[in-house]
């Protein structure tokens, strides 16, 4: 629980990284996810990424919105600044956030329900703009905070446990990022450290807008229909004065498998998720040849994993605008309050 504090106290054997701290300086509070999310794993990878990367952790700021994943800050970077928005709206505090002071390192964690619906256009927007920033969906294609509906990711015909088929034709928020100018394009799973801790360190080293979807299936729907011990039933039938839900454990999922290869991932409900690593020899400077890669391997049911797209030489927003290289939030009167004469040779340009 989050009330529980962790221990302050580090095991001498514990490694430090060339700043002096110990992976466990990176983590955060204790996470009241269902055991065996994948988003856990997901902040463990963010834990590894930033502890190799000898990041301070001060200097983070990691932004969300309203869901499971956007819950998950909570569970890393225990140091680091942190504001939870609203649903939907995390993109443009983000962005405003960036401007104001863009030497700190802005990373936004959030769902697909979080950013595929309520908050597609703000999505668009930062990515289009190219804020400097690593922006994390954790995509398990329902809406885990409101009993597990289909989200606006799910596959067109994928059937919940209730046996309904979702006939909504699905967005693919990679092949979104890529159409809206993202400079570095990224999938992954959360169940594979080894792809994904590296993944995270590419995009927190990346200038400009850093877009990686990362698979995280949803373990807490594992009711099924007819029984009376299901939430929809115990829901219909039950007079209670509140209503709580105890979630079994489930063991963490976790694969391991080379470049080139597809396997089939078996989820704790049964369903099997068919995964593809990119090859090694993939050329991820290629926006357009990884467009039609991802929908080439979609149409045979693979989802494709790694390093999509980058553009090493790409700028970022604060470069878009020429703003000066001191944060705006640094400024004083001076600077933000320069005079008549510059405001009237200001109105005269728009003349």
């Amino acid at each position: 629980m989050t009330y529980l504090a962790k221990p302050k106290l580090h095991h001498p054997s514990l490694g430090c990284n060339a700043i002096g701290f110990t992976r466990r300086d990176y983590e955060g509070k204790i996470s009241t996810l269902c055991a065996g999310c994948g988003h856990d794993s997901i902040s463990a990878a963010i834990i590894q990424a930033c502890w190799e990367l000898d990041i301070q952790p001060h200097r983070v700021a990691k932004l969300s919105g309203i869901g499971c994943s956007s819950k998950t800050p909570d569970y890393f970077l225990g140091q680091s600044h942190g504001f939870n928005t609203v649903h939907g709206r995390m993109p443009s505090v983000l962005t405003g956030a960036s401007l104001a002071n863009r030497e700190l390192i802005y990373l936004g964690v959030s769902g697909d329900g979080d950013s595929a619906s309520i908050g597609i256009g703000q999505f668009v927007h930062a990515i289009r703009r190219g804020v400097d920033m690593v922006y994390i969906v954790e995509n398990n294609g329902v809406y885990g905070l409101t009993k597990g509906q289909f989200s606006a990711t799910a596959d067109q015909g994928s059937v919940s446990k209730k046996g309904v088929a979702n006939t909504d034709t699905p967005l693919d928020m990679v092949t979104m990022a890529l159409q809206l100018g993202a400079s570095y394009v990224a999938r992954g799973f959360s169940g594979d450290k080894s792809q994904l801790v590296p993944l995270i360190k590419g995009a927190l080293s990346h200038r400009g807008a850093a877009f990686l979807d990362v698979i995280s299936p949803c373990v807490a729907f594992n009711n099924h229909a007819g029984s009376t011990k299901s939430y929809d039933y115990v829901r219909e039938h039950n007079d209670a004065v509140n209503q709580l839900d105890v979630m079994l454990p489930r063991a963490e999922i976790v694969v391991d498998y080379e470049a080139g290869e597809t396997i089939d991932v078996e989820q704790h409900d049964g369903s099997v998720l068919r995964l593809r690593k990119l090859d090694a020899d993939y050329d991820p400077r290629d926006r357009i040849a990884a467009m039609n890669l991802i929908q080439q391997r979609h149409a045979r049911g693979e989802v494709v994993t790694g390093l999509l797209y980058v553009d090493a030489a790409a700028g970022d927003l604060h470069g878009h605008i020429n703003t000066v290289p001191a944060p705006l939030n640094s400024l004083g009167v001076d600077e933000l309050n320069p005079g008549a004469a510059a405001l009237e040779k200001i109105n005269a340009a728009l003349r």
